[in-house]
């Protein structure tokens, strides 16, 4: 496999690791329908529909997040997606996780982490 293209790859396996812990954080920071998260998300990180859509029910079905139908000024009515009281707990043990995960990779590309 090419460099490029294992680099490519390897992006978008990170970017899928941490997409759950940023949907849920950016639901938490108020109830949002599939298209504006999609946006807010990729003003920082390229995400395709096709990532997020199934991730959303995946998250619906498991009970973390919840569903309503809201009116708009324009246009019809929209999806949104509300996190659940145990979308908060879920959320706080992924925030736990990614700041061990984080640390624990900053160490070893500082090189702190000693064997002994």
């Amino acid at each position: 496999m090419c460099s490029l293209v294992k680099e490519f790859y390897m992006n978008i396996q990170l970017k899928k690791g941490v997409l759950e812990l940023v949907v849920m954080n950016e639901i938490s920071k108020g109830d949002q329908y599939g298209y504006e998260l999609s946006q807010t998300i990729s003003e920082h990180l390229s995400i395709a529909d096709g990532t997020l859509y199934p991730m959303l029910r995946r998250l619906v079905n498991e009970g973390v997040l919840d569903t309503y139908m809201g009116k708009t000024s324009a246009g019809p009515a929209r999806k949104y997606y509300t996190i659940t009281e145990l979308g908060q707990k879920h959320l706080q043990h992924l925030i736990e996780e990614w700041k061990e995960l984080k640390s624990s990779v900053n160490q070893l590309l500082e090189g702190e982490v000693h064997n002994e």
